[in-house]
Parts: structure tokens; sequence; C-alpha cells
């Protein structure tokens, strides 16, 4: 039997870049990981996993998948060096928000977001990025690497633009020193379950224009063993998609990456919760008026 290699399986004819609203971009690079590795091979087990995705989402009551969804093959940087790569993937992003479009980048590792997010800004002046993740990724340089994943967060702020970052449980002295002198809102993991105390300033950082940075790391180990630098503890499903569906009700998400997926041999689960994640994050972004009000729970 065929095996459509587009997100979801769904045929690639009836999906082309002409009539697609969403563009899923994969990129298996992976450079600078510093303890896992295996984030290269993220995107294509997401795709795969994809596949078994049911395309009817109860909770909003919609076939997602009926805007149009094409993806690329996979881009592939793994000889460029980290800031040649960024470069060369923001021109790549730019060419596909040419025309609207939703842009959705798979990764590889975290250091790649700085790429589409630059390019997100130029078509979104007024840009706000909403990051998830165990780690800060706010330091200046790590291991003589300023473009190393562990520095990601810190890339893409000097855009300047602004920011919330959520589910942090792994922060050096140096970072939380850099957050204070920035004035960012940290929303560590031991806040998570008190989204009711921190939404409201989250959504009055956030402008009215979002792009998700989503680092699987942010998730319990439980859920998400295989990622490039695992954290005990962590976040859950309920309380990530509780996250995107209140930022979606009150903002406008314009473009993601879900990064750092490192799918491991034999255990099949977490490959299928990311593929659901970006298809929860696709439904909730494109359509923000059929998002439940918060506590009406999940599908």
């Amino acid at each position: 039997m065929f095996l459509s290699n587009n997100f979801l399986g769904i045929p690639e004819a009836e999906n082309t870049l002409e009539k697609s609203r969403v563009v899923v971009l994969p990129v298996p690079y992976e450079r600078t990981v510093s303890y896992g590795v295996g984030t290269r091979n993220g995107p294509g087990a997401i795709l795969e996993a994809s596949r078994y995705v049911e395309l009817y989402d109860d909770e909003l009551d919609q076939e997602v998948s009926r805007v149009g969804i094409h993806t690329l093959p996979p881009w592939l940087p793994d000889r460029m060096e980290p800031e040649a790569c960024v470069e060369a993937l923001a021109g790549v992003v730019s060419e596909l928000l040419a025309k609207p479009r939703f842009v959705l980048t798979l990764g590889g590792e975290h250091a790649i977001a700085t790429g589409p997010i630059r390019a997100h800004h130029s078509r979104y002046p007024g840009l706000s990025i909403l990051h998830f993740d165990a780690h800060g990724d706010l330091r200046d340089e790590y291991e003589g690497d300023r473009h190393s994943h562990a520095c990601a967060a810190r890339r893409f702020l000097e855009t300047g633009l602004p920011s919330v970052h959520v589910g942090i449980r792994s922060i050096s002295r140096e970072e939380v020193d850099f957050a204070k002198r920035q004035g960012l809102l940290i929303v560590s993991n031991r806040r998570l379950p008190n989204v009711d105390g921190w939404m409201p300033e989250a959504l009055a950082r956030l402008t009215e224009e979002v792009y998700v940075t989503f680092d699987v790391d942010f998730f319990d180990g439980s859920l998400v063993p295989g990622t490039g630098t695992p954290e005990p503890g962590g976040g859950t499903w309920e309380q990530a998609l509780e996250i995107l569906r209140r930022v979606a009700a009150e903002k406008t998400i314009v473009g993601a990456d879900v990064v750092e997926h490192a799918p491991l041999p034999g255990n099949r689960a977490p490959d299928f919760l990311v593929a659901k994640l970006c298809y929860k994050l696709l439904g909730y972004s494109l359509f923000p008026g059929k998002v439940p009000g918060p506590d009406a729970g999940s599908g």
C-alpha cells in the first residue's frame, strides 16, 4: 500500500503547495547537541506517526486537514555551520510566507528556531514569541558556541521581540540574571498548574500576532523521554493544550516550530504525541473561534 509522505498521510495531489493553507517544513538539523543525539531523526518520526492521527478533531468539531497541508521535502543543511543554517532557513521560510500561509517547521535541534522567527518577524513586524521549554536557552554562549541549542532563546531574542517562556525547570545563574535585566516573563514548571495566576500577565505581554517555538523537552520525561537534553519533571499534555488554547483564543498564532524530538527505537508513543501536538497546534491556530473556553477539556 502506498503511504503519502505528507503530514497526516493525506494525499499529496490534493494538497499542493499552491493550494495549501499550511506548509510543513522538516529540518533534520543536528550540529550543536550537547548530550543526547537523534534530533535529526525527529521530523521523519513525527511525519510517520502523523499518518495515524485522526483527522477529525472532536474538540474543535473540525477536520483541520481540509484547509490543505503540504509537506515539503526535508531541508538538509547538515553541512552548514549553525549561523549559516539559520540565515539560509530564514530565507526559505520568508519565501513561503510571501503568500498567506501558516508555516510549521519541524526540527531538528532548537538552534534552528531563530531562522523561522526572523522570517515571521519580517512578515509580521509586531510579532511576539511564546516559548515552551524545560531550559532557559538564554546563555550567550555554550561550550564556545554562540549558536548552540543552549543559546536558542538568547539568539532569537536579539530580534527585540516580546516573549513569554513557559515550563522552565533548568536554568543557570547567568540566565536568571539576564532574564531579570531584560524583564522577561519566565513561567517556571512549578507555576504551570496555576495557569489562572500567570496567564493574564502572559497575555498582556504577548502581542496580537504570536509565534510558538515548542521544545518538546517541555513535557514530563515519562511522556517524551527521547529529546536532546532530557530533564526530570515537566509539563503534562493537558497543561500544554490549555496554554495553547488560551493564547489562541485571545491572540493570533501565525507560525510555529516543534523541535528537539529524538525518537527512541521501539517506543512510538512519543512520536505520536508530538505528531498530535502539531495537529492540535494547527487546529487552535487556524480555528480560534472553535477553541473552547478555560477548563472545557481537550481532545
